[in-house]
Parts: structure tokens; sequence; C-alpha cells
């Protein structure tokens, strides 16, 4: 596979919702413990597995740090509290 055609999957696969990402992954891991299948392939499900198990690391960060900024004001409601700036210039 070229690296356009590697650039081109993986930008697709960077768009794809939490649950999706999630089930092709839960896909590729049972088809690599099931299937007796040549090492090209194995590889290039590999590779996109790692891609996939990246991509729902990366959105539950995201997800985490929403819940995080989530407090409830004086009336109950809930709502969005801004993230501190972390100050790095004294290190």
């Amino acid at each position: 596979m070229s690296k356009a055609v590697k650039a081109v999957d993986a930008a697709k696969t960077e768009n794809l919702p939490f649950e999706t990402a999630l089930k092709k992954l839960e896909a590729i891991v049972e088809a690599m413990e099931a299937d007796d299948l040549p090492l090209e392939t194995l590889l290039a499900r590999y590779e996109e597995g790692t891609r996939l198990a990246q991509i729902c690391q990366a959105k539950l960060a995201e997800a985490g740090l929403k819940i995080q900024q989530l407090e409830k004001n004086a009336a109950g409601e809930l709502k969005l509290k801004p993230m501190p700036l972390s100050d790095d210039s004294n290190e």
C-alpha cells in the first residue's frame, strides 16, 4: 500500500465516532485471533488496529476532560467551566 493511500485511510479513520472505531478495532482483534492470515495481512490489520486504538484513546481523553470541566452552578445546572492555562514558562 502506498504512503498516499495510507494517509487517506488514516484521515478517514480519524473522523470516526468512538463507537464505530471501537467496533472496527474489536473486529480486527477477533479476525487476527481466529484466522490463519498471511503475515502481510496481519501487519496491515495491526497497523489499522493501532491507529483505531489511538483514536479511541484520544476520544476518551477528550471526553474525560469535558467531564472534569463540568460543574454545577448555584441553581444546580451543569455548566462548562474554563480550563486553567498551564504556565510551563517556569520550567
